[in-house]
């Protein structure tokens, strides 16, 4: 049977424009049996049907997972009674939204599901199966939805909104996919259903932050400077939450000052100040503060050290009187005491020079790569890792180095700083700028390379780019910059450890550039474990053992939402590159 063609977009504005004056009918489902869904009774339109209902027909148990859905199709229901009903094509419902039900539970929502049906195949329309997976593919709830066996829908019906029971237990800060599926499933399985993306809420978003121990952060920090030294102060968590104890930290030029803060709840419940102190004058520090606890969310904020100008002590006015009554008497006494405040003076001076010396041999030593910046211990802070790509691959690429950066950060223990996620610091400091800077100080530099990222280095090496092509890339330029920086380290005899490359599972050998072969490589997601050891520096095997770390193995990664979805970019990705003409011709 040849497909019907789809509404033009005008169409489909015009008709929504008309009917925007009456709101559509929303249809919620009954309780009434199978039996008089199959009989054809009129108070039957439309039904909710149980799961008992459907194993009292089908005479078989169905398994939990299913829900009150059952993967038959549709003669095994209604085909028995009626064989001409589940012969006809119809077409996917369309405009699905999602609701939030009102609920206090901070660790869960619940939603319901609603839909409007499509004019195609309309009159032979019997029902709905509404589902709603996980990201990474489990079941968590099915509902089936049918007519009774008279109803025969009109194209006026189309304007309908049908809406499901609600789905509870739905975790928050997750991600589901919900699809709403046309009864009777036709022979030819296409445009039958219609799956949707949704996350569920955060707890601050559902009944608010200061409620919610997970997601609490300090929203206020100000900061002022007294002499050399910063004072900031941080709005402290309701007592409900019983958070007592923050950290704080703050890095430049790789070094990092952390301070642990512990706070009486009964001496102060709203606002907390504490010192940093041994700062440099005129230096910019980039900070984050947060409560001390696991996965704790950060507020991050900067300042610049101000200077303190020193000004000269003058002479007390004790002093002056002093000198002026002995003057007739003592002359040559006061004569002499000049002579001595004159001669500590110079020696002071010199000093001062003397030290000013050596502080600039220091600071010129440590320019030119005599000196090297350790940062400090800080066992809570999570390394910070600079994520660096190229844009020129499309947005399937992009998507998968978004969503990289987010399982790192939620399952591997690591601060990631994304281009995408900083526009701000871009917009103030300048692209190349924000890259240097993120250079220098991030403990680690991961490049994720492909085949765009090789092609504009080829070309700006041999100088054969068309002009307009990629304009505006920045990845070049900055992965020059790495390499220089691999470079010095390698002459020097430093540890190359910093720098990681990586590249995605549909990838080539060729699409790393020369100036990287020297770091370290990692192929995604297989090399994920192999990556956590590496920016941890733990060993995955020893004698007799092996580390396993929750959700980042092999087997675990997709057991989460976030290592789902990075699955489903890279391979989204490798299908826009193979429909690209470009296969790998070496799996790495």
């Amino acid at each position: 049977m040849a497909q019907p063609l789809l509404w033009s977009p005008l169409l489909v504005l015009l008709m929504s424009g008309a009917s925007a004056q009456d709101s559509p009918r929303v249809v919620s489902p009954q309780n009434c049996t199978l039996d008089c869904v199959i009989q054809g009774e009129p108070t039957c339109e439309f039904c909710r049907v149980s799961r008992e209902e459907l194993e009292l027909q089908l005479g078989v148990s169905l398994p939990g997972i299913f829900g009150s859905c059952v993967p038959l199709p549709c003669h095994s229901l209604l085909g028995l009674h009626s064989p001409a009903a589940c012969q006809h094509y119809v077409h996917a419902p369309h405009n699905i939204t999602v609701e939030f039900m009102p609920d206090r539970d901070p660790a869960q929502d619940i939603v319901t599901v609603s839909w409007m049906p499509s004019q195609y195949g309309i009159a032979f329309l019997r029902g709905f199966q509404v589902s709603i997976r996980t990201l990474g593919g489990a079941l968590v709830g099915c509902q089936l939805f049918l007519f009774q066996r008279n109803l025969s829908l009109e194209v006026t019906d189309t304007q309908r909104v049908y809406r499901s029971d609600p789905f509870p237990n739905l975790g928050l800060r997750s991600q589901y996919i919900v699809t709403v599926m046309a009864l009777p499933v036709p022979e030819q399985w296409d445009n039958f259903h219609h799956s949707q993306i949704f996350s569920t809420r955060t707890c601050a978003e559902k009944i608010g932050l200061e409620q919610c121990h997970r997601d609490w952060y300090p929203r206020d920090i100000t900061v002022t400077q007294e002499g050399n030294d910063i004072i900031v102060t941080f709005n402290l968590a309701p007592p409900s939450l019983g958070i007592n104890r923050y950290f704080s930290w703050c890095s430049r030029g790789g070094t990092r000052n952390y301070t642990e803060i512990e706070v009486n709840s009964l001496e102060n419940q709203t606002h907390h100040s504490f010192h940093l102190r041994g700062l440099d004058p005129g230096a910019k520090y980039s900070c984050e503060m947060a409560a001390d606890m696991s996965d704790a969310v950060r507020k991050r904020f900067a300042f610049q050290v101000g200077h303190v100008q020193q000004e000269s002590s003058p002479a007390t006015p004790s002093s002056e009187s002093l000198f002026l009554v002995l003057l007739p008497v003592s002359a040559v006494i006061a004569l002499t005491g000049s002579l001595v405040v004159l001669i500590d003076r110079r020696t002071r001076k010199r000093r001062v020079r003397k030290k000013a010396g050596v502080l600039a041999e220091c600071v010129g030593s440590e320019r030119a790569g005599g000196i090297t910046p350790s940062p400090l211990p800080c066992p809570r802070c999570p390394p910070q890792l600079l994520m660096c790509y190229s844009s020129a691959d499309g947005p399937a690429h992009i998507n998968a180095v978004v969503r990289l950066a987010a399982f790192l950060q939620q399952h591997m223990a690591i601060q990631v700083h994304l281009d995408l996620w900083e526009s701000l610091r871009l917009a103030e400091e300048g692209v190349m700028s924000w890259h240097c800077r993120g250079v220098q100080e991030s403990d680690f530099v991961l490049v994720v390379c492909s085949q765009g990222l090789g092609q504009l280095l080829q070309g700006r090496e041999e100088e054969e780019e068309e002009e307009g092509v990629w304009k505006g890339d920045v990845s070049t330029a900055v992965v020059s910059l790495i390499g220089e920086e691999i470079g010095r380290a390698s002459l020097r005899g430093q540890s190359l450890s910093k720098y990681i490359s990586a590249t995605f599972e549909h990838s080539r050998e060729l699409d790393i550039p020369g100036v990287l072969r020297l770091a370290s490589h990692y192929l995604l997601p297989r090399d994920l474990p192999l990556l956590f050891s590496h920016l941890h520096g733990v060993e995955l095997c020893g004698p007799g053992q092996r580390l396993h770390v929750q959700h980042v193995s092999e087997e675990g990664y997709l057991t989460v939402p976030a290592g789902a979805a990075l699955c489903q970019a890279i391979a989204e990705a490798g299908g826009v590159q193979a429909a690209a003409g470009h296969t790998p011709d070496r799996r790495l």
